[in-house]
């Protein structure tokens, strides 16, 4: 996996861990999580253009 793509991969991760740690600490934000799964789907997306 090249560099750009595990740093994307490693901010989906990230975002995860703070999107959890908000929903666990103020309660859930649909928002929130929203944008956590497109930004998964983004790092997918970038993940195997960037295997081909």
């Amino acid at each position: 996996m090249p560099g750009s793509a595990r740093m994307m991969a490693g901010m989906t991760v990230g975002g995860l861990v703070v999107v959890t740690g908000y929903s666990v600490a103020l309660g859930s934000n649909g928002w929130l999580w929203f944008t956590w799964v497109v930004l998964g789907l983004l790092t997918v997306g970038v993940v195997v253009a960037r295997g081909n």
